[in-house]
C-alpha cells in the first residue's frame, strides 16, 4: 500500500513539475514538441549529473559508513547505496531549486532570493527527514512484533526445533520486518552462513535496543551452552514491559495535545458561533442601543 501511495505521490509531483516547467517555456514563445524535447533533455542531464556527481562527493568521506547503516536499518539498502543516496539529495535540491525558480516571480522584494536560496537546502534535506521517519517507523514495527515472535520461538525450542529453523518458521508467521528479518537469517544459515554474521546482520538492518538485546542473547546462549528457552522467555518478559511503557508514553502525550484541539481550535469555534448570534440579534432591523 505505501508504495502505491509512493507512487501517486510522485507521479502528482512529476505531473505538477512537467505543468510548470511547460508553462514557463511556453511563456518564452516555444512550441508544443520544442517544449517537450527540452524538458527531455533537461531531465537525462538532471539524472546524469546527480549519478556523476554522488560518487566523488561521497570518495573517501567517513560518513559513507554512516549513509549505508541509515539506509540498511530503513529498508533501501537492497536498491540504494551512499552513491546513490547521494543522487537522490542532489535530485531533490535540484527539483526544490526548479519549483523555486518557477513561482519567484510572484513574490515580493526580497523574498525571491531567500526563495531561490532556501529551496535547495530544504530539497537536501527532505530525504534525510524521510528516511528517519521511515527508519522510525520500521523500527517501531519490529518492536512492536517483537514480544509475540519469542513467545512462539520459546514454545519452538523447548518443543526439540533447532534455533535457526524455528526463526524461520516463526518468522513465517507474520509479516512485519521483524518477521523478515528473522527469515533473512534463517535462510542465510541454512545456506552456510555463520550464526553470528546472520545475526550480526539482523541487528545492523534493525538496530533497535531490544533486537540487538536478543541478537547478542542468542550469540551468548550458542557460545556459553545456556538453556536458550529461558533465556528467550526473559527477554519476552522485557518486551512486553518495554511495551507497555511505550503505551503509558503514547497516552501521557495524548491528553496535552488533546488540550492544544481544545484550547485553539474548538473554544473559538464556538466563540465564533456565539459572536454570529449577537451580530445577528444587534444586526436585526428594529433593534437598536441605548446609552
Amino acid at each position: 500500500m505505501s508504495g502505491v501511495l509512493a507512487a501517486v505521490a510522485g507521479g502528482l509531483a512529476g505531473a505538477g513539475a512537467a505543468r510548470l516547467a511547460l508553462d514557463a517555456v511556453h511563456a518564452l514563445g516555444v512550441g508544443d514538441r520544442t517544449a517537450v524535447n527540452l524538458l527531455r533533455a533537461a531531465a537525462e542531464g538532471l539524472r546524469a549529473l546527480a549519478m556523476r556527481l554522488g560518487p566523488p562527493l561521497l570518495r573517501g568521506r567517513p560518513s559513507t559508513a554512516g549513509t549505508r547503516a541509515r539506509l540498511e536499518a530503513s529498508g533501501l539498502a537492497g536498491g540504494l547505496g551512499p552513491a546513490e543516496w547521494a543522487g537522490v539529495k542532489l535530485s531533490a535540491a535540484a527539483l526544490a531549486f526548479a519549483f523555486a525558480a518557477a513561482g519567484a516571480a510572484s513574490l515580493p522584494g526580497r523574498l525571491q532570493f531567500v526563495a531561490l536560496a532556501a529551496a535547495p537546502l530544504a530539497g537536501l534535506a527532505a530525504p534525510d527527514f524521510w528516511l528517519a521517519r521511515l527508519t522510525a517507523r520500521r523500527l517501531r514495527e519490529g518492536e512492536a512484533e517483537l514480544a509475540p515472535m519469542l513467545d512462539l520461538l520459546e514454545v519452538a525450542v523447548r518443543a526439540g526445533a533447532a534455533p535457526a529453523a524455528a526463526l524461520g518458521a516463526v518468522g513465517a508467521r507474520f509479516r512485519g520486518p521483524l518477521a523478515a528479518e528473522w527469515r533473512a537469517a534463517a535462510t542465510a544459515i541454512a545456506l552456510g552462513t555463520a550464526h553470528d554474521e546472520a545475526l550480526g546482520a539482523m541487528a545492523r538492518r534493525l538496530p533497535a535496543p531490544p533486537i540487538r538485546a536478543f541478537a547478542d542473547c542468542m550469540l551468548r546462549t550458542r557460545r556459553r551452552g545456556l538453556p536458550l528457552a529461558e533465556v528467550l522467555a526473559g527477554l519476552a518478559a522485557g518486551a512486553r514491559h518495554d511495551e507497555r511503557i511505550r503505551i503509558r508514553e503514547q497516552a501521557a502525550r495524548a491528553g496535552p495535545k488533546i488540550q492544544l484541539v481544545v484550547a485553539f481550535v474548538l473554544v473559538p469555534a464556538m466563540m465564533l458561533f456565539v459572536a454570529a448570534a449577537l451580530i445577528a440579534e444587534l444586526t436585526a432591523p428594529g433593534v437598536a442601543l441605548t446609552y
